[in-house]
């Protein structure tokens, strides 16, 4: 693949990721990114989760990513919304755009341990610490993004390992991601690893 190549769907991605969970007042939370679908709300607030991605090989591409989500319905079917994301790979974000109308943007990232994980000028994770679940657990959901009007809906299935995890979030408050600044999460799991198949067969 060229510099700026991406492989077709489905992506068979590995790696690990720490996911927070928040529930933020209507108001502050962003609309889901295909605006046909409700936010999912709990206690009247809107269930957003900020992630760090890290996929390693053998995906076919390797890069750090962070992202926030929100769960949405469109009619009673659960999906998922990607409102915001960055990743360091030019390949991972023309794919993002153009197979599944993700919003991707480039930004740069600091992992200098698997403790710290840093997008410049977005948002930073530090990892006190962690405890595993003995078991892996399959997964799978439905994507929904908006391209022209038109819901992009997208099947992500694998298996996980899930931790639960200490740790500190801090958001650039003129950021994107402001909306969570100074907001504590409910809490944080950690994802490690995933083995996950993202798009269609």
């Amino acid at each position: 693949m060229g510099v700026n190549d991406y492989p077709a769907e489905p992506w068979d991605l590995h790696g690990h990721a720490y996911v927070g969970v928040w529930l933020v007042p209507r108001r502050a939370a962003p609309p889901p990114h295909h605006h046909g679908s409700k936010q999912i709300r709990l206690f009247g607030r809107t269930i957003v989760m900020a992630a760090f991605f890290r996929y390693d090989e053998p995906s076919p591409l390797t890069y750090d990513e962070i992202m926030a989500t929100q769960l949405v319905r469109e009619g009673l079917k659960p999906r998922v919304s990607i409102t915001h994301i960055w990743v360091d790979s030019p390949a991972s974000r023309d794919g993002g755009r153009e197979l599944w109308a993700i919003p991707k943007e480039l930004a740069e990232f600091d992992r200098v341990t698997d403790q710290s994980y840093i997008a410049r000028d977005i948002g930073r994770l530090r990892v006190i610490g962690k405890r595993m679940l003995p078991l892996r657990w399959p997964v799978g959901f439905r994507l929904a993004q908006d391209r022209d009007g038109e819901a992009i809906v997208s099947p992500v299935t694998g298996r996980v390992r899930i931790g639960i995890v200490r740790g500190t979030w801090t958001f650039d408050r003129n950021g994107e991601l402001g909306f969570l600044h100074g907001r504590r999460p409910l809490l944080t799991l950690t994802i490690r690893p995933f083995h996950i198949l993202f798009g269609h067969r």
